[in-house]
């Protein structure tokens, strides 16, 4: 059966370019790019040609991939064999159509494009992975990393591998200690894993001792000494001896502690046609002797012969040296650390000192690394009873009024004890040892156990007057004594009376100061002086809207109205203030306060011409940079708080960009913005009275411009050469003054889209290029190289790029024939290139526009038969 009964017979697998059926993969004969999957079923049709000649009988195909790719007399480009992405994903063909022997139409380039399937499961770089970890390792913290490999297309989802966990043996009780990263594979442990995991039971060695049959023998005579069994006849050792050589000799091969069974998936693990791939990993745990032997507790005033040690760490790692800071900024620190890993106490502790210690233990090797993480050892400082109850006054000096009810509460002693809070030590107890007049009956009981006096009689203030007690505070081991003095003082029987209860108008400026006083308040109290009956307290109780105004007084009847907020006469310009006297001590049952104990006072404010006020100091402005001329960029906003006409002016703008409306506050672009000029600035908006300049506010707008697509990349150099006998890549560099996303990374091309035979492009980062010599020339030879360079966002033109192949001097630069350095010439050759040039300029400018403007679309300055002259 011919191909061509194949093509005919084949059904339709996939689309081409544009997604195409098969009637409609027909094309006129000229330059095409097709994708094709890899592992298509062959033969299979890509692409029929038309041609416009009527005596075209064959087409003849040369370049790339010829065994893999055939055409037909009538023109069918079709797969011979199925093509794999791995071995090329990309095929440059050249297609003529002939009239027998003869070319009438092309030669024209074919693009094949290789697209990658998903046909290459994963596969781990190894079946069985060993891996050691420490017990109480910190959760997600790796000791171990898989990793896994896949042949597809790395840059596609094809070879996005994923992670798990696919079980955990032994897993007893269902929950799973360890866990690994689906992205990097790093294995760590879980929450639970840091908790449960428990190495084999095994004999601790301490810093410097051997892991051996001799140290075991020694230590095991230490613990049983004068034992008369051989240590090979001795059951309990040779168990011993048995289990710390398997642990010592451990495989995690043969004697794992845990075997993880970890999968990797292609497609990100996110599909059920993910392709996956398993391996094992066996871990042993391993004895973790950094252990903290903390939390401590030292008694304070401990007497000992000192230092003296208190606990003890071990490294895992042998050799480790140990140092010892202090957690906390304080000078004094009294512990050390010897280089075994003793941990010392070099003082006595005091506990209202300081009643606990953070230690922090770090464990370096020689080159000063930590082999370690920093261990944290608390150390709390026991209280004991040294310190005895301390009154918080010299003397407590109390009232009470004459006639209260037996049992009326006088008050509370108050003293205190330093040491530890809410222990037998610190509990106090209140003993009343004796009270003056001592011939008078027990006026006064006090609570053993809170310090409240409370009184025994009705006292009267004719019989006494002033009643002194002493008071022991005691703990169970100290006590001490207070002085406390009551003072009976009479009923509150009489009213405060004010020496006015309407006093004179008061008149302020609005701008007067806060604390400035605005009159001097006076009243009187009959009842017995220095006494809480006849003390006497101001409060506004009317009148009084925002707190504006408040009273200061001591207590003696004198009492100053000061202003305590700013005044704003158009919020409120007069204020009828009502203030009330009042003592401390409640009135006598049946007694109320009246008229005389309240007056009036009348404040009445005056206008001042105030500045204009803005509605906000600082506004924050981001439009982008595209803006077109005339828009409203912000509205600012403020008024006279008296109510005047108000203007505006800009100032600040450097660019000239900006300008404000003088009566709405708008401002508006009377230029374009470009924010590769000037990304974001201030500008001063000044809003003054019109009658009135000197008058005026001033409020910030901070200006941010977005960025836009406006620039293209550009080479940062047009020429280079390329010595012929020792031809080094050429790299190409671009830049772009727009920021992301709209600069790089940049993708470099061809301008005709194909690959060349002479040249190689390929990209080395975001922002350059490496240009390779394939095959050199036969003679020096400068080369125009059409180079398409696009940004992130898909924008760039065609830059002509050139190269001069040349044989070099010794100094790596091309040789110039002695007669061409001083060559000149003449006056009309001159001018002529100089007009050259100029036109040339003139026409690339204009192209650049247009391309600028049409954004996204392609452009090239040369046709493509120049593009393959220039190749």
């Amino acid at each position: 059966m011919t191909p061509m009964v194949h093509l005919l017979l084949l059904p339709l697998l996939f689309s081409i370019t544009c997604g195409k059926d098969l009637e409609e993969k027909k094309g006129p004969f000229q330059n095409a790019f097709l994708n094709v999957p890899e592992a298509t079923p062959v033969p299979y049709p890509i692409h029929q040609f038309q041609v416009t000649h009527p005596d075209v009988d064959n087409f003849r195909l040369s370049g790339e991939g010829e065994g893999d790719i055939r055409i037909s007399k009538d023109g069918w480009l079709y797969l011979e064999n199925p093509l794999k992405w791995s071995q090329d994903n990309n095929y440059v063909i050249k297609v003529e159509a002939l009239t027998g022997e003869e070319v009438v139409e092309g030669p024209i380039y074919v693009t094949i494009n290789v697209l990658d399937v998903n046909n290459n499961a994963p596969h781990f770089n190894q079946s069985d992975y060993t891996a050691a970890v420490r017990e109480n390792s910190p959760a997600g913290v790796p000791f171990t990393r898989v990793f896994a490999l896949d042949e597809d297309d790395p840059e596609s989802p094809n070879a996005r591998l994923s992670y798990s966990l696919v079980s955990q043996i032994p897993n007893k009780h269902g929950v799973l200690l360890f866990q690994v990263d689906p992205v990097t594979g790093e294995v760590s442990t879980t929450e639970e894993g840091q908790r449960r995991l428990k190495a084999r039971e095994a004999i601790q060695y301490s810093s410097g001792e051997d892991p051996t049959v001799e140290t075991l023998r020694r230590k095991f005579s230490d613990y049983c000494p004068g034992h008369a069994v051989p240590y090979e006849a001795n059951p309990f050792f040779t168990c011993v001896e048995r289990a710390e050589k398997r642990r010592w000799d451990a495989n995690p091969l043969e004697d794992p502690d845990y075997t993880l069974l970890l999968r990797v998936q292609d497609l990100g693990g996110a599909s059920p046609t993910a392709l996956s791939g398993n391996a094992k990993v066996h871990v042993v745990v391993q004895q973790n002797l950094w252990v903290n032997p903390g939390p401590m507790t030292i008694a304070e005033h401990w007497k000992q012969t000192y230092p003296v040690v208190i606990a003890k760490v071990q490294s895992n790692e042998p050799g480790a040296f140990y140092s010892l800071v202090q957690k906390e900024r304080e000078m004094r620190f009294p512990f050390q650390i010897r280089e075994n890993g003793e941990i010392l106490l070099t003082e006595e502790l005091d506990r209202e000192v300081k009643s606990q210690y953070i230690l922090v233990v770090l464990a370096r090797d020689e080159m000063d690394n930590e082999v370690e993480p920093p261990m944290e050892i608390q150390v709390v400082v026991k209280d004991i009873n040294d310190r005895a109850p301390a009154c918080e006054n010299e003397e407590s000096v109390f009232e009470v009024q004459e006639d209260e009810p037996i049992g009326s509460m006088v008050d509370r002693l108050q003293a205190h004890d330093d040491d530890e809070p809410h222990t037998l030590n610190s509990q106090l107890t209140y003993t009343i040892v004796s009270q003056e007049p001592p011939g008078s009956a027990r006026a006064f009981s006090i609570d053993g156990s809170l310090g409240t006096i409370q009184t025994l009689q009705m006292l009267q203030r004719r019989r006494q007057q002033v009643y002194k007690l002493h008071v022991r505070v005691s703990d169970p081991d100290f006590s001490t004594e207070c002085k406390v003095t009551i003072k009976v003082i009479d009923v509150n029987n009489e009213l405060p009376v004010f020496e006015t209860t309407h006093y004179d108008n008061a008149t302020l400026a609005e701008d007067t100061a806060v604390g400035h006083t605005v009159l001097v308040l006076r009243a009187t109290d009959a009842d017995d002086p220095d006494s809480g009956s006849s003390r006497i307290q101001f409060h506004i109780t009317a009148g009084n809207e925002g707190d504006v105004f408040t009273v200061e007084t001591d207590g003696s009847g004198v009492g100053y109205l000061v202003v305590a907020q700013p005044l704003d006469f158009e919020s409120s310009a007069t204020y009828k203030l009502q203030i009330d006297a009042r003592n401390p001590e409640p009135l006598k049952k049946g007694l109320e306060y009246g008229a005389e104990s309240t007056a009036f006072v009348l404040v009445s404010l005056t206008d001042v011409d105030e500045n204009p006020e803005f509605s906000l100091d600082v506004l924050h402005v981001t439009v982008p940079e595209n803006t077109t001329r005339g828009s409203v960029l912000v509205k600012v906003e403020a008024k006279d708080p008296e109510g005047k006409e108000i203007s505006f002016k800009l100032d600040g703008d450097t660019q000239g960009w900006l300008e404000i409306d003088a009566a709405t506050g708008e401002i508006k672009t009377k230029a374009n913005l470009d924010r590769e000029t000037l990304e974001s600035f201030e500008v001063t908006v000044t809003a003054f009275e019109k009658e009135n300049p000197d008058r005026f506010a001033d409020s910030v707008v901070y200006v941010r411009l977005l960025d836009v697509n406006d620039n293209y990349p550009k080479l940062t150099a047009t020429q280079a050469f390329i010595c012929v006998k020792k031809p080094e890549p050429v790299v190409l560099q671009a830049h772009d003054t727009d920021s992301a996303p709209f600069s790089h990374p940049f993708t470099f091309a061809f301008a005709h889209g194909k690959k060349s035979p002479n040249w190689d492009l390929r990209r080395v980062d975001d922002t350059s290029a490496k240009l390779t010599l394939k095959k050199a020339p036969t003679e020096d030879k400068t080369f125009i190289l059409p180079i398409t360079i696009k940004d992130n966002a898909g924008m760039g033109i065609t830059h002509a790029f050139e190269v001069k192949v040349c044989d070099c001097t010794e100094l790596g630069y091309c040789y110039i024939q002695p007669g061409e350095r001083g060559s000149t010439l003449g006056i009309g050759a001159t001018v002529g290139i100089l007009v050259g040039t100029l036109a040339f300029c003139v026409i690339a400018f204009i192209v650049v526009i247009k391309r600028v403007n049409k954004g996204n679309k392609k452009g090239n300055a040369l046709s493509e038969e120049e593009d393959r002259n220039m190749m």
